[in-house]
Order: structure tokens, then C-alpha cells, then sequence
């Protein structure tokens, strides 16, 4: 027996996807960020208390030992996920998501009533199969677990048609007969085909596909939402549909390239397929004195936070050594790309965890044209984002992709670990001009050498 009437059940739903609405809406900006993500918090609270007051749930000791189990394995993995681990994060939870709704749809096939519920039973068990098993991809990917780069093989074309085919014909088949076994291999067909999908994508593209599978998840919650005759689940699902996409698209853009470029371009030789040998060219390197006398006698600094500052936790020294520059009356400015780190937004966050002024961190399109009056452009672990190849390289992996103009700079300092290519696995001709000099070493170590000089002159 429900406890709550048809009319509260509707009120306390239109509030949570009012709350999944301003949720997104403070996603939107650093600044309230935090808050947007409390908020969405807040909405998945309420939707779930209300399905506990006025949905007549059986098993319910077992519905509660599942959520007990997994917020036991989720919380403490939440709270101690490196902030360069977030996006494989991102990766397993979405994954999770199109999973669950493929399960969902698989048991409610034998209870379909009409060819509307089927034919979205069938899109959910097709839409979030790819999803799971593309996220899982994506997942191997990023952690490097499996190679960064594409994953090409013969007949691989000819092997994805044959399985999106397959896929069709199995559909069909289940929206006729309704078969459990017919739905179990449309199942296994779509895992297949979010394995294949990914597995051709490399390097800098991943953190793009995952915001597409992202999609794909949303729309599969959606209409598992109409298998389940849940509103709530239609309106949630669309959201992060309709909010992936946008973010997908964003990103494409960002890297000056089309969705489909990205996602099958490596079948002409034009995604991140690259190469991850280490040149031996000649570089200038230098002291951790060498590049504090530059810093200390300029008049205007500009940051490029990477991925490399994030493995390194080295925010909190980065912005230590800008507020003990500007003290010195040097401006300093952060040039923020895009998609720099391994998900957007990425280096906003991790610098907004140091404290970093939000009218300090510079988008691409803001900073590109300030360059030019920079004395130093300080480049701390990113690598593909200032790449002159995306400029003047046809046929490089990365070849489009708007980046930081930093070469423009007077000086331009590189913060390497070592010569060993960015994601993208090509190699940066910028290291070698006359203008460019390089500090190997961890980030963190070396940003806390040069902050310890310039306190020192």
C-alpha cells in the first residue's frame, strides 16, 4: 500500500526535476559548481524517497540491501579518487548507468504491454549495452590499463556494420515475438558494439566519447523511465541526454573537429593514432634559478595548466608561485583550454581547489590574443593544447584543434617529466625553438624550486 496520493507522488517529482534543472543550470560555472552538484544531490533524494512512499514495491529488504551495498562500495571510492582519476570515475559511473537501465528493460520484456513499451525496451537494451560497454573502454583507456592509442584491425569496418545489422535484425525480432533469448542477444550484440565503437578512438578524443556515451546514457534511462510508465526518469534521462550532447558537441568544437571526425576518424588516418617514442632532438634545458630569474624580471606571466599538474597535486604551489609573482607586481593570468586534463573543466577545478581567483583563470579565446604580450608563458605538464602541429600538420592526430597560441610568447618554459609525448602520442615541435626551454621533473618538485628562487631574488 502506497502512503502518498497520486497528487503528492506528481508535486514531489515536478520539485526533484526542478531541482535536476538548477542542478544543471550551477554545473554551468566554477563558481557554483558545488552548489549544483548539492542541489542535483538533493533532487535524487527526494525522487527516491517518493518511489519508496507511493510505489508498491515487493521486495523491499532487498532493494534496501542493494542501496546499502552500493553506497558501501561507492562513497569510500568517491571520496578517495584522485582528481586525475575523476574522469575514469565519470567513465564507471556512466557505464553503471546504461547497464542498470539494460537490466531493467530486459525484466520487464515479459510484462511489455503494446508495441510503444517494446520498442522502447528495445532501445534501452541496445542504447545502454553500447553505453556500458563503451564506457568500460573508455575506462582502460584513461587508466591505461589497455594502449591510449587507436585500436584498428582488419575487417574492423566491415565487423562494426556487420554488428549494427545484426543489432537491427535482432531488434525487430524481439518487437515482434517479444523473446527473452532474442533480447538476451540483442544484449550481447550492443556490448559488442560500444566495445567496437571506442575502441578505434584514441588519445586526446577519450574525455569527447565519454561525454557521448554520457548521452547515450541519459536517453536510455529516458526510455527505460517509459517502460516503467516513471516520469520522473523521462524528464532525468533527457536532461543528461540533452545536456551530454550539448557538451559533446562543445567539445568537438573545442577541438575543431566534427563528432563523427572524432569517432571514426581513424579509419583515414585522422584521429589520435600517433606515436610514443621519445625524439632524442636537442632541447635547451634549464635550472630551477634559470627560470625564476625569467619570471622575476618579467612584467607578464601566463600559466598553462595540464595534466601533468593535476598527477602531480601541484595546484596549490602553481598558485603560491602567481600570488608570490603578482606581490612582485607581475601579472599573472592561467590559460584554461577547453579540454585540457582528461574531462572539461578539469584544470578550473583543480585550480579553484587552490584558491585560484576565478577572474585569474582565462578562456582559450579570451587568453589566445594576450599572448603576444606575455614575457613568459609558463606551460606546467600539458602538451597536445599548445601543439603548433594542430596548426601546420595536415594528417596529425590532432590536426584542427584550436590551441593555446603560447608560442607567442617572448619566452615560452616548459614543466616536463620527461620527452615522452602528451596523450595524443605525437610530438611537440615547440619544445625545440630557440624561444623554448625546458624543467624536467615532477611538478609539483619543480614549481616548489622555482617559487623558493623567486622568493629568493
Amino acid at each position: 500500500m502506497s502512503i502518498l496520493d497520486p497528487a503528492w507522488t506528481a508535486f514531489l517529482y515536478l520539485v526533484a526535476a526542478v531541482f535536476f534543472i538548477l542542478a544543471l543550470r550551477g554545473l554551468s560555472s566554477p563558481r557554483t559548481a558545488r552548489r549544483g552538484n548539492l542541489v542535483g544531490a538533493a533532487g535524487a533524494v527526494i525522487a527516491v524517497v517518493t518511489v519508496f512512499l507511493s510505489a508498491r514495491l515487493a521486495n523491499i529488504p532487498w532493494i534496501l540491501a542493494a542501496i546499502a551495498v552500493g553506497s558501501a562500495v561507492a562513497a569510500p571510492v568517491a571520496r578517495r579518487v584522485k582528481m586525475t582519476q575523476m574522469p575514469q570515475l565519470v567513465a564507471l559511473f556512466n557505464g553503471v548507468g546504461g547497464g542498470a537501465a539494460a537490466l531493467v528493460a530486459l525484466l520487464e520484456l515479459p510484462h511489455a504491454d503494446g508495441p510503444w513499451v517494446r520498442l522502447a525496451i528495445v532501445f534501452t537494451l541496445l542504447v545502454g549495452a553500447v553505453s556500458f560497454a563503451g564506457s568500460g573502454v573508455t575506462f582502460a583507456k584513461l587508466q591505461e590499463l589497455m594502449t591510449t592509442r587507436p585500436v584498428l584491425f582488419p575487417g574492423l569496418p566491415v565487423g562494426m556494420a556487420a554488428v549494427l545489422l545484426a543489432s537491427v535484425a535482432a531488434a525487430a525480432a524481439v518487437m515482434v515475438t517479444g523473446s527473452t533469448v532474442l533480447a538476451v542477444l540483442l544484449l550481447v550484440l550492443g556490448l559488442a558494439a560500444g566495445a567496437l565503437l571506442v575502441l578505434p578512438v584514441g588519445g586526446a578524443d577519450v574525455p569527447i566519447v565519454i561525454s557521448l556515451l554520457n548521452a547515450f546514457t541519459g536517453l536510455a534511462v529516458a526510455a527505460s523511465g517509459l517502460v516503467l510508465g516513471n516520469v520522473l526518469l523521462v524528464v532525468a534521462g533527457t536532461l543528461v541526454g540533452a545536456s551530454g550532447t550539448i557538451l559533446t558537441r562543445a567539445m568537438a568544437a573545442a577541438m575543431g573537429r566534427s563528432v563523427a571526425g572524432i569517432m571514426f576518424g581513424a579509419f583515414r588516418g585522422g584521429s589520435t593514432a600517433g606515436s610514443t617514442a621519445v625524439s632524442e632532438r636537442p632541447v635547451r634545458s634549464s635550472t630551477p634559478e634559470d627560470v625564476a630569474v625569467l619570471l622575476r624580471y618579467a612584467q607578464r606571466v601566463i600559466i598553462v595548466p595540464g595534466y601533468g599538474l593535476a598527477v602531480a597535486q601541484g595546484q596549490h604551489t602553481a598558485a603560491e608561485l602567481a600570488q608570490a609573482l603578482e606581490a612582485r607586481g607581475i601579472e599573472v593570468d592561467f590559460a584554461i583550454h577547453p579540454v585540457a586534463g582528461r574531462m572539461p573543466g578539469h584544470m578550473n577545478v583543480l585550480l579553484a581547489e587552490a584558491n585560484v581567483p576565478y577572474e585569474s583563470l582565462k578562456e582559450m579565446v579570451e587568453i589566445n590574443p594576450e599572448f603576444k604580450t606575455a614575457d613568459v608563458a609558463l606551460v606546467v605538464g600539458a602538451n597536445d593544447v599548445v601543439n603548433p602541429a594542430a596548426k601546420t600538420t595536415a594528417g596529425s592526430p590532432i590536426y584542427g584543434m584550436p590551441i593555446l597560441e603560447v608560442s607567442a610568447a617572448r619566452q615560452v618554459v616548459f614543466l616536463k617529466r620527461s620527452m615522452r609525448p602528451g596523450f595524443a602520442g605525437i610530438e611537440n615541435d615547440l619544445l625545440y625553438e630557440p624561444q623554448t626551454s625546458l624543467l624536467f621533473g615532477d611538478a609539483k618538485d619543480s614549481l616548489a624550486q622555482v617559487l623558493g628562487a623567486v622568493k629568493s631574488l
